[in-house]
């Protein structure tokens, strides 16, 4: 990719504050570009024939997450290993991948074309990864992150109102709609790639407050892994949770909205979230100003406690009529994207620094999301062959209790082993530790 020396000199020389809201933009807009190429398809309802006794929206839906958990497991080993160099590249070739995959999808007559759905989820479980690549290991790491997740909440409901936008106002075929939002945004998405490389990396000052972030070989992998598997796994637990949770909202928003009565309402895919997304901005930026690595680590586990808390409280005063549905999935949505963009952006990161760590957050990040993403076909599956008599709207409040009482003790159990594993690496009394 075209690099511009004189550009990357004026980044360089900028002011930090400069320099940050760059960054931010940059990586906000690629990702919620990359977001273009995934979820559109989910605003159309894809009626017709049952596949296999199931609804096609749901094999769809499935296919893609089926490719996208794939992804996150070759992404272990790929995204851990990535260097600087070559991310650029990698990181356009999966969006074109991707979209080449929608093109397939709308050219080939059903059933052929859940095949090609799950060849679009299979290269974007990378581009996460990729884009954090630039972003972690700096002092501001959580301004970024926090930025940069918004997308979760923002741009899955911005790239289904355009979806929408595109069937009903430019009366685009529904199997054509993925591509088209696709072609829509990959201009933007080379141009925030083309800013991301020309950004400075961590300087002194960010390697000695996070620790240095080195690409990791099979050894480093294994070596990290095995330091703190059982703490890992709890994380991976709570991570697998929030997943699921939010999949099934995000997936079939369309059908919850229906249900709670606003499915003449598209705008209310994108406008409903936005407090959700300033509730989260200001939750995970806050962690900017707790320098203390391992107490930052400790606030995050507070926060996906609180989380679930007001996911079942939400949930309960909901159906007990205290809550509209507005107010409730505003409620219950923040308290779920607060601890999952904690775990996207801030909580790898500040552990790999509390624990004085070399490597990166992309490989602790894509072990949590690998589980959390097969978890997800899972729920669908049981969905349709468990639970297929259940609305959508039944189902996510089913889940919400069901989630929010499992996050509620795999937090605790994951802050209780750090705080212990922190007291030993420090070989100081637990009081000391967690002071």
């Amino acid at each position: 990719m075209f690099y511009s020396p004189s550009f990357a000199k004026r980044l360089r020389n900028s002011p930090k504050i400069s320099l940050v809201a760059v960054a931010a933009a940059a990586a906000f807009l690629a990702y919620c570009s990359v977001y273009a190429f995934r979820k559109p398809f989910t605003a159309a309802a894809f009626d017709g024939p049952l596949l296999w006794g199931i609804h096609y929206k749901i094999v769809l839906v499935t296919a893609q997450v089926a490719g996208y958990a794939l992804s996150k497991f070759i992404g272990i080993r790929v995204i851990a290993a990535l260097g600087q160099q070559g991310r650029a590249k990698l990181l356009l070739g999966v969006v074109v991948l991707a979209e080449l995959a929608l093109l397939g999808f709308a050219l080939t007559p059903f059933p052929w074309s859940v095949v090609w759905m799950f060849l679009n989820g299979l290269p974007l479980g990378m581009a996460w990864g990729l884009v954090f690549g630039y972003l972690e290991g700096r002092k501001v790491t959580e301004i970024l992150a926090a930025v940069l997740c918004v997308n979760f909440i923002v741009s899955s409901g911005f790239s289904k109102t355009t979806g929408k936008w595109l069937m009903q106002v430019q009366e685009v075929p529904e199997h054509w709609m993925p591509f088209v939002a696709g072609l829509l945004f990959l201009p933007l998405l080379i141009l925030c790639i083309w800013v991301l490389e020309h950004l400075p990396g961590p300087t002194e000052e960010d390697k000695l407050a996070r620790t240095e972030r080195l690409p990791m070989d099979g050894k480093a992998r294994k070596a990290l892994f095995q330091q703190y598997a059982p703490g890992l796994f709890l994380l991976s637990g709570v991570y697998l949770i929030l997943t699921v949770v939010r999949d099934v909202r995000d997936n079939f928003a369309v059908e919850i909205w229906s249900d709670l009565g606003f499915g003449a309402q598209p705008a209310i895919l994108t406008t409903a979230e936005l407090p959700v997304a300033i509730f989260t901005l200001v939750g995970v930026g806050a962690l900017f100003w707790v320098k203390n690595n391992f107490r930052a680590l400790g606030y995050i586990h507070l926060f996906s406690f609180a989380g679930a808390v007001l996911v079942a409280g939400a949930t309960f005063l909901f159906e007990q009529h205290q809550l509209s549905p507005i107010a409730w999935m505003i409620l219950s949505g923040s308290g779920l994207f607060l601890p999952y963009i904690l775990f996207n952006g801030v909580l790898f990161d500040r552990l790999l620094a509390a624990f004085r760590e070399a490597g990166n957050v992309g490989f602790l990040m894509y072990i949590a999301d690998s589980i959390g993403y097969l978890g997800s076909v899972g729920v669908l599956l049981w969905r349709n062959f468990g639970s297929g008599t259940l609305s959508w709207l039944a189902f996510f409040t089913r889940l919400c209790y069901i989630g929010a009482g499992a996050v509620l003790i795999l937090s605790v159990l994951s802050w209780i082993y750090f705080k212990r594993k922190y007291a030993q690496k420090q070989d100081v009394p637990l009081s000391v530790a967690a002071s």
